[in-house]
């Protein structure tokens, strides 16, 4: 069962009178930076990881050429 609109604003609500505007401002943009970061470095991961394979083939093809 799905919570409705007033129950979710009720919670935001709560929310903001607990932490307050500015706290919330700070947790959402410290969470944004957080995901940028991943994002970068899992790009980084696929890079290196591409970068990684080609090397590996390109050696492959080379020692099939020395073998022949």
């Amino acid at each position: 069962m799905a919570p409705s609109f007033w129950q979710l604003l009720i919670v935001l609500v709560i929310v903001i009178l607990i932490f307050g505007t500015k706290r919330l401002r700070n947790i959402g943009s410290d969470l944004g930076s957080a995901v940028k970061g991943f994002k970068k470095s899992s790009q980084a991961d696929a890079d290196e990881s591409d970068e990684a394979a080609a090397n590996l083939q390109n050696k492959q093809s080379s020692d099939q050429e020395k073998g022949q």
